[in-house]
């Protein structure tokens, strides 16, 4: 049963007519503070994505927020009074690794200003399609703090240590085109048309076969994790796997007799 919540909408989109297969829909809202992410609203949004991520009609998952903002940062208010034993009693990164653990592919749909934890939160998403107006960035420095939440890591590993080190280091926000020519998001569209982009995407790949998506993404982030040859192991690993599948099976079936393949996800 979907369930009902304070700080974000929940929906699912069908991919096409009576076909049964859905996209996951997660929209940010918290308007009057431009999306602020606060500890409520985490756990809000990692409740939805692991439900979306259970359900089996569900093949990709797409996360969202408004024209003005997809989230301006985390929220101050909320941490401003905590101390270093007290914010780490409180573990709130707990939640944020749980997004980690999503076996579907999450496509970020970015507007307008993806700053603090909400250029961290983008950043933990697969791909990431961008508004003319979008801006990113890690602005903690201009509050006496640093990103908190995988920021240094994660934009370090995208855009090199001397960008990385600019942008984290002065908190200047970065635009979306110049995000794009970086390498941090994977389109560039209209304003109006940014949402419609990102669910396409998320339709295209529930298109495909969910195991083979699983493993995929699984092998990709791999990569991240540890050096090259034990990234190249667990690749392997992943592609001999899927030759147990009916997915394979029909896939290259499918190729063969030049038809649309039909994938179970089995």
């Amino acid at each position: 049963m979907t369930m009902t919540y304070k700080n974000i909408l929940s929906a699912k989109e069908e991919v096409s007519a009576k076909s049964g297969i859905n996209i996951g829909i997660v929209t940010l809202n918290r308007p009057t503070v431009l999306n602020a992410l606060n500890h409520e609203l985490m756990e809000e949004l990692v409740t939805a994505l692991e439900e979306f991520d259970r359900d089996d009609s569900v093949r990709a998952i797409v996360l969202t927020g408004s024209e003005r903002a997809f989230a301006a940062g985390a929220d101050i208010k909320e941490m401003s009074d905590e101390t270093t034993v007290s914010i780490m009693l409180k573990d709130r990164f707990a939640t944020w690794d749980r997004i980690k653990n999503i076996k579907k592919p999450i496509i970020a749909a970015i507007s307008g200003y993806a700053l603090g934890g909400g250029c961290e939160l983008t950043m933990m998403c697969d791909i990431i399609i961008a508004s003319e107006s979008a801006q990113f960035g890690q602005p903690e420095i201009n509050i006496g703090v640093i990103p908190g939440a995988g920021g240094t890591q994660r934009m370090t590993r995208v855009l090199g240590k001397y960008k990385a080190m600019e942008l984290i280091l002065t908190g200047r926000p970065l635009l979306a085109r110049e995000a794009y020519e970086l390498g941090l998001v994977n389109k560039v569209v209209p304003v109006e048309l940014y949402l419609e982009e990102a669910k396409a995407m998320a339709k295209e790949i529930a298109g495909k076969s969910p195991i083979a998506v699983r493993l995929a993404k699984e092998a990709v982030l791999k990569s991240f994790d540890g050096p090259l040859n034990e990234g190249l192991q667990f690749e392997r690993k992943n592609f001999y796997m899927l030759f147990s599948s009916e997915d394979q099976k029909e896939g290259m079936k499918a190729f063969l007799e030049k038809r649309k393949a039909t994938f179970t996800g089995k």
